[in-house]
């Protein structure tokens, strides 16, 4: 009773926040047409989509270092076309769809327990991946947020005027996450769950793997902005961590608005909001759905030469 009540807030929790962040783009746009957005979006040379769509490609490959180095982590050998496979598939599901803990990990489920790995095993692998995933973030936004702190709009009512105190708190989790890595050598025990600290080296891997992993995301969207805007690269990524960070924690699928919200709010007064809006959506067109339709195609051929060779079998019989 209690774990369903949990997920009708979660989930009235996340579509309120979907429909202010969506109230907040429509106000912010109010005095555009969609021939506006249109025309920006039919602006954006082809070059650099080019390059958005390559930038993309290399990013679900770093992605897949997440479970190859969950597989060595939990001391278990799988090939990597195998967790290439599923990684891929399960990645594109979860960054689009969202509630990576129910879209990702159903899909490893799927997968890797159908090449025998056990659910321990799995579930070990997804907790790792998430771990890194988050390290990323905290790592490169913590860098980024303590030397070049960016002004956070007063729309967002946030007790900071910078983003400082936030990577202070970021920087102060991987530090912690490190120490642990060198000193707790035995399990902890964490709601009956046990969980052992990586090595070390596995540690530094995870922040290497899950930072080239947003910076690279980063790099997509920054790719199809407007070439004349007066922004470098690393300001830029300032602005893409603080958005992504607010759309991940508030689990709408893809944090879809809240993160246009945040983007549009910062770029606004360097750029029209139009052209902006035609931007993010050819980053979200080139990230979030192509991926989307390339994994969704895979799936549907890995399940239907799994049921053929469940119907050859069962012939044999």
């Amino acid at each position: 009773m209690l774990k369903k009540l949990r997920l009708k807030f979660s989930t009235l929790f996340s579509l309120s926040l979907l429909v202010v962040s969506l109230w907040a783009i429509a106000n912010e746009l109010h005095e555009y047409n969609y021939r506006d957005i249109l025309n920006s979006l039919a602006a954006i040379p082809k070059s650099r989509l080019s390059w958005a769509i390559w930038l993309t490609a290399l990013g679900y490959l770093v992605m897949i270092g997440y479970d190859i180095l969950g597989f060595s982590y939990i001391n278990r050998s799988l090939s990597w076309n195998k967790i290439a496979l599923t990684n891929f598939i399960s990645s594109a599901f979860s960054n689009t769809i969202g509630f990576a803990l129910l879209t990702g990990s159903a899909i490893r489920y799927r997968f890797y327990s159908s090449w025998g790995v056990s659910k321990l095993a799995i579930a070990q692998v997804i907790a790792f991946a998430n771990f890194t995933f988050w390290l990323g973030m905290f790592a490169v936004a913590g860098c980024l947020f303590l030397l070049n702190p960016l002004k956070i709009p007063t729309q967002l009512h946030l007790p900071f005027a910078t983003v400082r105190p936030i990577g202070v708190i970021f920087l102060v989790l991987v530090a912690i996450y490190l120490l642990g890595s060198i000193l707790i050598k035995q399990p902890l025990i964490i709601r009956g769950q046990e969980f052992r600290f990586p090595s070390f080296k596995i540690s530094l891997v995870q922040i290497a793997i899950s930072s080239f992993d947003w910076i690279l995301a980063a790099a997509v969207l920054y790719a199809v902005l407007p070439t004349n805007i007066s922004l470098s690269y690393l300001d830029f990524l300032g602005i893409y961590l603080l958005a992504m960070f607010a759309g991940v924690v508030s689990n709408v699928p893809g944090g879809l608005g809240v993160f246009e919200t945040i983007i549009l709010l910062i770029l606004s007064s360097k750029v029209s909001g139009a052209t902006i809006l035609s931007s993010l959506l050819a980053y979200r067109g080139v990230y979030y759905f192509l991926p989307l339709l390339v994994a969704a195609g895979l799936l549907g051929l890995y399940e239907i030469r799994l049921r053929s060779a469940n119907f050859k079998n069962i012939s044999k019989l």
